[in-house]
């Protein structure tokens, strides 16, 4: 077995602490503002920085599981490789869930986000839809999925933590950029024209990890949006056929057949890459010995992908 294999399958082996499995019912005479557009987009627009939460919307949790991993975590330095890989671990097995991920007071991260390895829950959620899946039935289920900033909270977490349970990542998505760089781990870019692997990039509404860039310009991309997390890829400035979504689309259809068919779409719009900001890490916060950085997608899903 290879070495790098190690860290990914005790994440993968883990099991959620309690926070997986807690069960409870909450109410509230909130109202959950209606979303109008086609990305899933969570929590921004609240006046007062929290959002609603609808009456009917939390009355369900799961039951409470503890199990301790199989072996102990291996001490790992923080690089570009391993952020990458751990964001690839909830794709194809992991629904998107509004406010899966933060807290149930949507002031921060929650106990998804908190805990190391994949939660074992969200994938028997996952098993359970079909290609109708609809994610307006199932806002602030926060243990049964991610939202867009609870996933990328969720992989930093695993990146830089060594237990569960402590404090967390995730802010609003349109902040988490510069949220992230105020906490001295690299550049913000503003209006960026090109969008290296590891990048985590904000737009309104919206943030997701960079996989890389392909010569037409099209970027591929993994992220937590309706249905669930993919890969994916946007289209190409120029027009015409996206390089990424091909990738994206390959990749998907290769190591998540299942998810590719109920859910084949791979293509996301130009809105992607502008208007957005990033932040690219320095290398004092993580390494990058395999160049990720000067690597196309393809490349970089090679190593990923150990190809």
């Amino acid at each position: 077995m290879k070495k790098r294999h190690i860290f990914i399958f005790w994440l993968v082996g883990m099991v959620l602490m309690t926070a997986c499995g807690k069960e409870e019912s909450m109410e509230t005479n909130s109202t959950v503002t209606e979303i109008e557009s086609t990305i899933l987009y969570e929590t921004e627009e609240a006046a007062d920085g929290k959002t609603a939460v609808g009456s009917d919307a939390l009355n369900s949790r799961q039951e409470e599981t503890t199990a301790e991993p199989t072996e102990e975590p291996t001490e790992e330095p923080a690089t570009l490789e391993r952020l990458l890989k751990i964001a690839l671990l909830p794709v194809g097995d992991t629904m998107y869930i509004w406010g899966g991920g933060w807290n149930e007071e949507d002031t921060g991260a929650g106990p998804g986000a908190v805990t190391l390895g994949v939660c074992p829950k969200w994938a028997e959620f996952a098993a359970l839809q079909d290609e109708n899946y609809n994610y307006k039935e199932h806002r602030y289920e926060i243990l049964k999925g991610l939202d867009c900033s609870g996933y990328v909270g969720w992989v930093v977490y695993n990146l830089f933590e060594k237990e569960s349970g402590k404090e967390g990542y995730v802010f609003k998505s349109t902040e988490t950029a510069a949220k992230y760089s105020e906490l001295g781990w690299g550049q913000l870019l503003e209006a960026p024209t090109e969008f290296l692997a590891g990048d985590i990039v904000s737009m309104k509404g919206h943030v997701w990890i960079c996989l890389g860039m392909c010569e037409d310009g099209s970027v591929v991309l993994v992220h937590a949006s309706p249905p669930g997390v993919s890969v994916c890829g946007t289209a190409p400035a120029e027009g015409g056929k996206s390089q990424a979504v091909e990738l994206a689309k390959n990749y998907m259809e290769k190591y998540y057949p299942n998810w590719q068919e109920k859910y084949p779409d791979r293509e996301v719009g130009l809105k992607y890459v502008t208007d957005v900001s990033v932040m690219r890490w320095n290398e004092e916060t993580l390494s990058d010995a395999k160049v990720l950085q000067e690597m196309s997608a393809k490349e970089v899903l090679k190593l990923l992908f150990e190809e």
